[in-house]
Protein backbone atom coordinates (compact mmCIF):
# COMPACT_ATOMS: atom_id res chain seq x y z
CA UNK A 1 0.00 0.00 0.00
CA UNK A 2 1.44 3.83 -0.79
CA UNK A 3 0.89 6.75 1.47
CA UNK A 4 -2.30 7.92 -0.52
CA UNK A 5 -3.89 4.63 -0.15
CA UNK A 6 -2.55 4.57 3.52
CA UNK A 7 -4.35 7.95 4.05
CA UNK A 8 -7.54 7.13 2.26
CA UNK A 9 -8.15 4.45 4.72
CA UNK A 10 -6.99 6.18 7.57
CA UNK A 11 -9.62 8.73 6.89
CA UNK A 12 -12.19 6.62 6.64
CA UNK A 13 -11.81 5.82 10.59
CA UNK A 14 -13.48 8.02 13.31
CA UNK A 15 -13.32 7.78 17.36
CA UNK A 16 -16.45 6.58 18.94
CA UNK A 17 -16.43 6.35 22.93
CA UNK A 18 -18.91 4.19 24.66
CA UNK A 19 -19.75 4.04 28.86
CA UNK A 20 -20.06 0.63 30.45
CA UNK A 21 -23.35 -1.21 29.13
CA UNK A 22 -23.68 0.66 26.37
CA UNK A 23 -24.93 -0.75 23.13
CA UNK A 24 -22.11 -1.03 20.66
CA UNK A 25 -23.67 -3.04 17.84
CA UNK A 26 -28.00 -4.47 18.10
CA UNK A 27 -28.31 -7.83 17.01
CA UNK A 28 -30.36 -8.04 13.60
CA UNK A 29 -29.46 -4.43 12.66
CA UNK A 30 -27.65 -3.98 9.94
CA UNK A 31 -23.94 -3.71 9.30
CA UNK A 32 -22.48 -0.61 8.46
CA UNK A 33 -19.39 -0.27 9.99
CA UNK A 34 -16.48 -2.37 11.46
CA UNK A 35 -14.98 -1.79 14.78
CA UNK A 36 -11.26 -1.87 16.03
CA UNK A 37 -11.67 -1.99 19.85
CA UNK A 38 -8.52 0.16 20.93
CA UNK A 39 -9.04 0.49 24.87
CA UNK A 40 -11.55 -1.15 27.23
CA UNK A 41 -13.57 -4.71 27.04
CA UNK A 42 -16.65 -5.61 25.24
CA UNK A 43 -18.67 -8.96 25.06
CA UNK A 44 -21.06 -10.17 22.57
CA UNK A 45 -24.04 -11.83 23.59
CA UNK A 46 -26.86 -13.39 21.05
CA UNK A 47 -30.40 -14.66 21.60
CA UNK A 48 -29.61 -18.43 21.49
CA UNK A 49 -33.54 -19.74 21.56
CA UNK A 50 -36.70 -17.42 20.70
CA UNK A 51 -37.96 -15.98 24.15
CA UNK A 52 -35.15 -16.49 26.04
CA UNK A 53 -32.43 -13.61 27.63
CA UNK A 54 -29.58 -13.29 25.13
CA UNK A 55 -26.39 -15.07 26.51
CA UNK A 56 -22.71 -14.10 26.41
CA UNK A 57 -21.01 -15.82 23.48
CA UNK A 58 -17.68 -14.19 23.18
CA UNK A 59 -15.71 -10.99 24.72
CA UNK A 60 -13.49 -8.72 23.13
CA UNK A 61 -10.52 -6.90 24.97
CA UNK A 62 -7.80 -4.38 23.28
CA UNK A 63 -6.81 -5.15 20.12
CA UNK A 64 -9.64 -7.26 19.19
CA UNK A 65 -11.96 -5.93 16.15
CA UNK A 66 -16.03 -7.28 15.30
CA UNK A 67 -18.73 -6.19 13.48
CA UNK A 68 -16.83 -7.66 9.95
CA UNK A 69 -19.43 -10.52 9.26
CA UNK A 70 -22.06 -7.98 8.60
CA UNK A 71 -20.22 -5.87 5.41
CA UNK A 72 -18.69 -9.16 4.03
CA UNK A 73 -21.81 -11.07 4.01
CA UNK A 74 -24.12 -7.90 3.56
CA UNK A 75 -26.32 -9.78 6.33
CA UNK A 76 -27.99 -8.43 9.55
CA UNK A 77 -25.97 -8.30 12.77
CA UNK A 78 -25.40 -11.33 14.25
CA UNK A 79 -24.57 -10.55 18.06
CA UNK A 80 -25.30 -7.74 20.17
CA UNK A 81 -22.07 -6.12 21.30
CA UNK A 82 -21.87 -4.57 24.54
CA UNK A 83 -19.43 -2.24 26.30
CA UNK A 84 -17.96 -4.04 29.00
CA UNK A 85 -15.96 -1.31 30.47
CA UNK A 86 -15.37 2.35 29.17
CA UNK A 87 -14.28 1.45 25.47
Amino acid sequence: MDDYERSQIAEAFKDCKYEKGATIIKEGDEGKDMFFLVQGEACATKTLNPGEEPKVVKTYSTGDYFGELALLRNEPRAANIMASTEC
